[in-house]
């Protein structure tokens, strides 16, 4: 049995990724072409819209974005991304303060962690196995605190904080967030550890690399 239909093997539902703060109030925000508010803004300065985020959207504890979003007016100073044609979110990204602890929504084992140099890459990230009675799988969490990363092989049981979201100077000079991936086997075989977008050719087969995570962030299932 393979994601998301391994889920229903385990004995207990995924453990809120963000812990007691997933219980706050959360928004959603489209970081894609069709929000034509995002299209206004200068995206070259994310401390401006990280400031953009905080003053819209006060009150609120965190939010979400979503997964499969075009999101060309984000990335297109981003050389890979431009080349490439790129601009299909192959994640989700959880939009919270810098240093939220994140927790591991089921039993889990390091497969990877490390750090990405440059802007506009993942900076301190972290690559979680999921293994059971089903197709093992994998789970990505970019943007995290570089100096708080777990070591590879450790066991990370289900609830278990495993890191915290990074800053500016650690996050690939990103918003404070973390980018959410589900990576399958043939996924990893085809090199998605290192993607974090697509381009419009790859997305007939995209449920069998990158399958949407919001199975398990169930937190947010209205928004699959």
């Amino acid at each position: 049995m393979i994601y998301p239909e391994s889920l229903q093997q385990l004995d207990s539902p995924p453990y809120p990724i963000l812990g007691k703060l997933s219980q706050e109030k959360h928004y959603f925000v489209d970081m894609s072409t069709k929000n034509h508010e995002i299209t206004k803004l200068n995206l070259n300065d994310q401390k401006s819209f990280q400031e953009y985020l905080n003053k819209t959207y006060q009150g609120y504890k965190w939010g979400i974005s979503g997964y499969l979003e075009f999101r060309e007016t984000l990335l297109k100073d981003i050389p890979q991304m431009m080349n490439e044609k790129r601009y299909y979110h192959l994640g989700i990204d959880i939009i919270t303060p810098e240093g939220t602890k994140l927790f591991a929504p089921i039993d889990s084992t390091v497969e990877h962690a490390g750090y990405e140099e440059d802007r506009g890459n993942y900076g301190g990230f972290v690559i979680l196995k999921h293994e059971g009675n089903f197709e093992s799988f994998y789970s990505l969490y970019g943007h995290l605190n570089s100096k708080m990363l777990p070591q590879k092989s450790t066991h990370i049981a289900r609830g278990d904080c495993f890191a915290n979201v990074g800053n500016f100077d650690c996050n690939g000079g990103w918003f404070t967030h973390t980018h959410m991936q589900i990576i399958t086997k043939k996924g990893k075989s085809e090199g998605y550890f290192s993607k974090g977008y697509c381009s419009k050719d790859v997305l007939s087969q995209i449920s069998t690399l990158c399958p949407s995570p919001f199975y398990l962030f169930p937190e947010c299932k209205e928004y699959a």
